[in-house]
């Protein structure tokens, strides 16, 4: 089954994605990152929670020197075992869907599906399975973060085009 899929249609960019090198990729995000059922607070929140939190520090300790950043970085045994979803909407914006267009072809190898454009942000794709590409059934099965990771996916999928 071929690996590569094109973002197609009514898009200024027509763009192709390769699911096999995700795994590098920052964005990936686990079933439970995917799924939670409630978002506790928002970016905004959490970022003056830090912050406040850095300055009460700074104020009773002193300023410290930056610690030594190691970046992001995923331990080799979560990267062997995991189970990782990437979000659509990212790959979607970057090849700038045109005015006219309002729906989502989802195409696989059984049938094609459509969705309004609208529900991009709530589409996750499985690229790997406890640490393995999926093959039998991939490259990549379609999951609605809204409808929790039960929920039967879109399997087999060739590409994406907007209409």
């Amino acid at each position: 089954m071929n690996q590569i899929m094109q973002v197609k249609g009514l898009v200024a960019f027509p763009i192709t994605i390769d699911p096999s090198v995700w795994i590098f990729d920052d964005r990936k995000k686990t079933s439970e990152e995917i799924f939670a059922l409630t978002q506790s607070e928002s970016d905004l929140e959490a970022y003056t929670k830090e912050v406040s939190k850095h300055w009460d520090r700074e104020l009773l300790e002193g300023a410290h020197l930056p610690e030594k950043a190691a970046g992001k970085k995923f331990k080799k045994q979560e990267i062997i075992t995991g189970t990782f979803y990437m979000p659509l909407a990212p790959f979607i914006k970057n090849a700038e869907p045109l005015k006219e267009a309002e729906q989502i072809v989802i195409q696989s190898a059984e049938k094609e599906l459509t969705y309004p454009l609208s529900v991009v942000d709530e589409m996750v794709l499985l690229f790997c399975k406890n640490g393995k590409p999926l093959t039998d059934s991939g490259p990549i099965h379609l999951f609605f973060k809204n409808k929790g990771k039960d929920q039967t996916p879109l399997t087999s999928i060739t590409g994406f085009e907007l209409t």
